[in-house]
């Protein structure tokens, strides 16, 4: 409340800070408050008086504006629960798990587990999906449904960085049997009138970040954030459509904005900063892929929020499956992606070669057999010719039965990633990056571009602008960004797109779908808003900024398909349009352009100038490039 008054949003270090030592004593507190003070000029005297000014008033209402609570009693007998902790599911390596390990660290008591309690995870794997069970329950507000307000656009699942908020389609024994106060309106869309629709709050994992307020497009907001104390019911009520709701045919394409979000995702719940702008790509791409889907991922944010011990936020469906996500090295992700489809295409391939054999000496399944063959690289047609298959050889006693049936689990065909920021993909994962787009095979690589090392403070990297203040860059970066794009499309062969999802919803699900589908390597460059880039208002305005950037002609969206030019189409789309917004308000607007402008003024000015002569002539280009295609 105090930081929320004095304009600081959540950000309560100071006033926590200056509470401690006035009422520690410690330090005496006229000595206490000016070095505080002289230290917060230190560190954010770059970010301009505004900010120094905030933070001052915030040191001093620490000092005189707390109040004591009174601890329970009770709480000194408090004791590890974990032995009583429900889980409810069938997953007995998840429930075990839980129970005797997650449960235990984070009740601070890792260091009593016995080296026996880890011996189920001998080979360095967890079970998927244990982040569901922390509810931490960290948000003072979270968003509440008002269901006459809203058009169904499911615009707040899409965006949600940590997919708490989910729209549900409920038949009307579901909608019977729901608990009171669950909240139902009429479905849309033809086929749907038996159908009522829900968008569901999973309160207890909110971050609170505001995104899907923000992004609501609806002319009377369909979301209002209230504090959790009022929302708790909607707990239940979200356990609920997620445990009891079944999926349904709605009509809505999955790979569309509307239709994608009634996918269940296969992120949620991760521990990345509130309003993320790197977590709602991923959880995207495990929506419309992660039931047959790898992830090679380099160190860097997205491991950290990807799998940060003891929580795995990667999750698995209702038949129980999800990603296979690995964290490798920093260096080396794109290698470690390579190898992961180097070896499942092994698999495959000496599952094709029992198959045929198969086939060959046994006419009663031949038909099957080759069936399989003729459809193991088409994503929907193997995953029923891999059903049939193994169905068909149940009981089969031939060697090559028993293998295909024994190895079942890689009959269908995988959908193969490699994520990681720009750190790694531009900077020092790049040759390897650049190894794999040439190799020419089947795998996608995904870069969430912050345009700073985000995970290691926001030090400048190659796809840091011109202009741009960050560590190893004092002075503001005085060469371009990097072209990473532009380096995969000199190819020829590769899959190239550029999206930012709050700038164009539409374009990036077309983009992933594009990517993923295309027989051939395939890059998607995101461009994700972090909370290094200092933008006005927080990242509860990430969406917005996505916006801006693209108006600004700061980003541009592009896809590059050379499946259309086999066809003899264009392969290359602009889709963006010609700026309407000023290049140099929008840099203006994130500190960690302002930052140079209040310390290096005359150097801020020429460098912002050359930065935007660098996006004109980046959108030229992009257009020649499309005239050039014959696309105008």
């Amino acid at each position: 409340k105090l930081a929320r008054a004095i304009g600081l949003g959540g950000r309560i270090n100071m006033i926590l800070q200056a509470a401690f030592f006035k009422i520690s004593g410690i330090i005496q507190e006229d000595i206490a408050v000016k070095a505080m003070k002289d230290a917060v000029v230190t560190s954010y005297g770059k970010k301009g008086p505004k900010v120094v000014e905030m933070n001052h008033a915030a040191i001093d209402a620490g000092i005189k504006s707390f109040v004591k609570v009174e601890i329970p009693a009770d709480w000194k007998d408090a004791v590890d629960n974990s032995e009583t902790i429900e889980i409810k599911g069938d997953r007995e390596d998840l429930v075990n798990y839980v129970r005797d390990i997650m449960a235990p660290v984070n009740a601070q008591l890792g260091d009593t587990l016995p080296v026996s309690t880890f011996t189920g995870m001998a080979d360095g794997t967890f079970p998927q999906g244990s982040a569901a069970y922390e509810k931490r329950g960290v948000a003072v507000d979270v968003p509440e449904w008002i269901p006459e307000n809203c058009i169904e656009c499911n615009q707040c699942a899409y965006v949600c960085p940590h997919a708490v908020i989910r729209p549900f389609a409920l038949n009307e024994d579901e909608k019977t049997n729901a608990p009171d106060g669950f909240k139902t309106k009429a479905m849309m869309g033809k086929g749907n009138e038996d159908k009522s629709f829900n968008m569901a709050v999973s309160v207890m994992d909110c971050t609170g970040c505001g995104v899907c307020v923000k992004t609501c497009p609806a002319k009377e907001k369909a979301l209002v954030m209230k504090s959790l104390d009022s929302q708790m019911s909607e707990q239940e009520n979200y356990n609920y459509a997620f445990e009891t709701v079944s999926d349904k045919e709605t009509g809505f394409a999955e790979n569309t904005v509307k239709g994608s979000q009634f996918k269940q995702p296969l992120l949620e719940f991760s521990g990345a900063c509130a309003g993320c702008g790197e977590t709602p790509y991923a959880k995207l791409i495990t929506q419309l892929f992660g039931d047959r889907m790898y992830i090679a991922n380099a160190t860097g944010c997205s491991s950290i929020w990807g799998g940060s011990a003891p929580a795995t936020p990667y999750t698995v469906n209702k038949e129980g499956k999800g990603p296979a996500w690995g964290n490798s090295l920093f260096e080396d992700n794109a290698e470690y992606g390579f190898g992961m489809l180097l070896a499942v295409n092994q698999m495959r391939t000496g599952l094709q070669t029992k198959a045929e054999a198969l086939a060959a000496k046994d006419a009663t399944i031949a038909d099957i057999c080759n069936t399989w063959i003729s459809s193991m690289y088409d994503a929907k047609a193997s995953k029923v010719s891999s059903a049939a298959l193994v169905k068909a050889l149940e009981g089969n006693t031939a060697t090559e039965a028993k293998h295909i049936v024994n190895n079942a689990e890689f009959l269908e065909k995988k959908s193969m990633w490699i994520f990681g920021g720009d750190g790694w993909a531009y900077d020092i994962g790049f040759g390897g990056v650049d190894h794999v787009i040439a190799s020419g095979e089947d795998i996608n690589i995904f870069v969430f571009d912050t345009e700073v090392y985000s995970n290691t403070g926001g030090q400048m990297s190659k796809a840091s602008q011109t202009g741009q203040l960050a560590a190893l860059a004092a002075a503001g970066k005085e060469t371009k960004k990097k072209d990473l794009g532009a380096i995969a499309m000199s190819y020829g062969n590769v899959y190239v797109a550029q999206i930012a999802l709050g700038a164009n919803m539409g374009q990036a699900v077309k983009a992933i779908s594009e990517a993923e589908a295309y027989d051939g390597p395939s890059l998607v460059i995101g461009y994700a808003p972090c909370i290094n880039h200092g933008q006005k208002g927080g990242l509860i305005n990430m969406i917005e900024v996505q916006k801006d950037a693209v108006n600004a002609g700061y980003w541009h969206l592009y896809r590059f398909n050379p499946a259309l030019a086999n066809d003899g189409k264009n392969p290359f789309t602009f889709d963006s349009k010609a700026p309407t917004a000023d290049y140099k308000a929008f840099i203006k607007s994130q500190t960690r352009y302002t930052s140079l402008a209040l310390q290096f003024p005359d150097k801020a000015e020429h460098l912002f100038d050359v930065a935007s002569k660098n996006a004109d002539a980046r959108f030229a280009h992009l257009t020649k490039l499309s005239k050039l295609y014959g696309n105008d």
